[in-house]
């Protein structure tokens, strides 16, 4: 299913960069195995394509099949990652950076560069495009989808191998949950910063970043086969 690409709504040049690799573990090709009916990397690319944002959506990829399937749905492969970096070490940054210096090699210009996870099958276009005008209309040189967790942190609790169970910050034990501060975690879903951010070195998106407060109901982590099956359950609420 070939999509025109279309023009850019936002000014500069924006590509975005899927880290797709072929060796996933614990859910063997997860990154192209069918979800509701579609690679589950297709989600992602269509995101891309519908918010209208980008000069270019790349897959960066070191498997032959993702990158077929990624073009069908018309994304761009314009270079082959090294498998370097495509273990299961290999942090997002060096791949991100890896993807835009491969760009310009080709000629592109890029000035802000989103970061696409390719497991997002809830990722919403209204919060990309929400998402980099946070990050326009801030100091900060990150700006990504954050959730609020469902307990106040300041009360978890620890486990031993007994069973036995113990405040892990024992002066909020008798805190009521409503006078603690809330906390947040990163949605996993996207990440917006300009190139010159991203060729940095010894970046931390966490430290310096803006966040875009999305419902925690609709952020699922795909990692294990219970999360799969979790995301699936989802979906089947939100048809």
């Amino acid at each position: 299913m070939l999509i025109k690409q279309r023009k850019p709504l936002v000014s500069g040049s924006c590509i975005a960069v899927i880290p797709a690799r072929g060796g996933s573990k614990r859910i063997p090709r997860k990154n192209i195995r069918s979800f509701d009916g579609k690679p589950m990397i297709a989600y992602a690319i269509d995101a891309a394509h519908n918010s209208m944002m980008f000069d270019h959506i790349v897959v960066s990829t070191d498997d032959e099949e993702i990158g077929a399937i990624s073009r069908e749905y018309g994304a761009e492969t314009p270079f082959i990652r090294p498998l370097s970096l495509a273990d299961d070490h290999t942090p997002t940054v060096p791949v991100v950076s890896h993807a835009i210096g491969a760009c310009r090699d080709l000629g592109w210009k890029i000035d802000y560069v989103c970061c696409v996870y390719p497991c997002v099958p809830f990722i919403k276009v209204d919060e990309l495009r929400a998402s980099f005008d946070l990050l326009r209309s801030s100091d900060a040189s990150f700006s990504f989808p954050v959730a609020e967790f469902p307990s106040v942190i300041q009360r978890a609790l620890r486990r031993s191998t007994d069973a036995r169970m113990a405040p892990i910050h024992p002066e909020y034990e008798q805190s009521r949950s409503q006078d603690l501060e809330p906390a947040y975690f990163d949605a996993g879903q996207f990440y917006w910063a300009s190139t010159e951010t991203w060729l940095r070195e010894n970046i931390r998106v966490h430290s310096d970043s803006v966040g875009l407060l999305i419902p925690s109901w609709r952020v699922v982590d795909i990692d294990t086969p219970e999360d799969w099956e979790k995301a699936e359950l989802t979906r089947r609420i939100l048809k």
